[in-house]
């Protein structure tokens, strides 16, 4: 049964002293509907903006090589290791807004929603400066179109540059292309595109495909690529000519076209199995690790049945019955686990703006890769896990707890009154042993850590 403090800590970012909870379902879906206000307040950079800095910096990197031993080259060498440090603090500062965007917003599902899909398109830059630009990537292909139809952002994802650079596409040829028949080199064609849009964005592991699949619908990719000048690219000399076929249907022609790739994905968008995969993924992260069987077949059906209109799936799932069981199931990843820390703390713009990305990389980046999340660098392109297993590690609950005891003194001026917090904290969920330990600790700052460190505060 829908209850307000449970739809803020499942669905949401987590219960806040200075925002109100929202009333309904219909309030939560209505405010999504609506505008994205955060990322308006908290701004991160527009990927396809950072282009310019990313040839220049290539252009500095080569200068840099070729003026080794000459006298040229302390000065690049300064310019390079400026670019390269400026870099990382712009990262930092895209994690704090990320903090923030948690800490101030109504419309706590948006930014659940925005993690799970930056997730589920994982990607990571390999060198330079694109190994800052997760962050970006995310606003820029994903975060605008998760209340749009499930292909959109497909196509979005999987034709991004990073994605590309990601797995490798842009060096993917077609055997028989044209770059291909002129090269005295074997053609080297990528499956790794294809496979993860299988296995991971669509069908899932268990999918309906098979090998051929994979290798068809990667010679269809072939011809996917980027510039760093000017962003994405379709390079028609690299693509495979002729049709090509995925699970049963034909696709591209002679000459390759863009449009082709672009009908695939739409296709593999709506398949049944998409379905299913996509509304498992959202129930077990968003509900249980252990999915109630009706709940993900409810969600599916309204998959199928829209076309993948991901508004209507968000409402499929949260007008069920089985998404509002009362217990707390979920674990919090560390990221989640801090964000909602912060936003229990009504942690100010203020307070994280006028901190160096020196300090807040140590007060809250660093603090995560100890509970065990590496910020935008997940081990694999499958993304973080969703196992509660996977967090309740005891070097991860040893980090969770020294944080909660020593963080929330750095971030703030002054602790609230720890009475009052566990009420604003966990509302419902404030226990027996919570509330005692809120009045029997020998510190306000003690009382603070253990509230946050209590089982009810770590669970959703």
């Amino acid at each position: 049964m829908f209850t307000p403090a449970l739809a803020e800590i499942r669905f949401g970012c987590g219960l806040s002293p200075d925002l109100q909870p929202k009333n309904s379902v219909e309030d939560m879906l209505r405010q999504l509907a609506g505008h994205d206000s955060m990322a308006q307040a908290h701004p991160i950079q527009d990927f396809d903006s950072f282009w310019p800095q990313m040839t220049a910096f290539g252009q500095l990197r080569r200068k840099r090589r070729k003026a080794k031993g000459t006298d040229a080259y302390d000065g690049l060498n300064r310019q390079y290791n400026s670019m390269r440090r400026e870099a990382r603090a712009n990262r930092t500062r895209w994690f704090g807004q990320i903090i923030l965007r948690h800490c101030q917003t109504k419309d706590g599902l948006r930014e659940r929603l925005a993690l799970f899909w930056g997730d589920h398109f994982t990607a990571q830059g390999k060198s330079g400066l694109a190994r800052t630009l997760g962050a970006p990537y995310v606003d820029t292909a994903i975060r605008p179109l998760i209340t749009g139809n499930f292909s959109d952002l497909l196509i979005s994802a999987v034709t991004h540059p990073f994605m590309l650079q990601y797995l490798d596409q842009h060096r993917s040829i077609g055997p028989n292309s044209r770059v291909a028949q002129r090269s005295d080199q074997p053609s080297g064609l990528n499956e790794n595109l294809a496979r993860e849009v299988l296995e991971l964005h669509t069908l899932g592991v268990d999918g309906p495909y098979s090998q051929q699949d994979v290798r068809q619908l990667a010679e269809l990719f072939t011809g996917l690529s980027f510039r760093l000048k000017t962003g994405f690219q379709f390079k028609a000399n690299t693509a495979e000519p002729g049709p090509e076929t995925v699970l049963g249907k034909e696709y591209g022609g002679n000459p390759a076209q863009l449009q082709s790739i672009h009908a695939a994905l739409r296709d593999l968008a709506v398949h049944p199995a998409t379905a299913d995969h996509i509304a498992r993924k959202l129930v077990v992260h968003f509900v249980s690790d252990t999915p109630d069987p009706e709940l993900v077949h409810h969600v599916a059906t309204r998959f199928r049945d829209t076309g993948g209109n991901l508004a209507q799936v968000y409402a499929a799932l949260l007008e069920h019955p089985a998404a509002w069981v009362p217990e707390l199931r979920n674990v919090k990843p560390p990221l989640d686990f801090i964000a909602s820390a912060c936003r229990a703390l009504a942690v100010r713009p203020a307070h994280l703006e006028r901190t160096s990305p020196k300090n807040l990389n140590t007060r809250l980046i660093t603090p995560m890769v100890l509970m065990g999340q590496r910020w935008e660098r997940p081990n694999g392109p499958d993304g973080w896990p969703e196992q509660d297993t996977a967090w309740i590690t005891p070097p991860g609950l040893a980090a969770r707890i020294r944080w909660a005891m020593l963080a929330p003194r750095q971030l703030m001026n002054r602790l609230p009154p720890p009475e009052s917090f566990v009420e604003t904290t966990l509302g419902e969920y404030a226990d027996g042993p919570v509330r005692f330990a809120a009045r029997a600790a020998e510190t306000q700052a003690e009382a603070i850590g253990l509230i946050l460190s209590s089982p009810a505060f770590q669970r959703r």
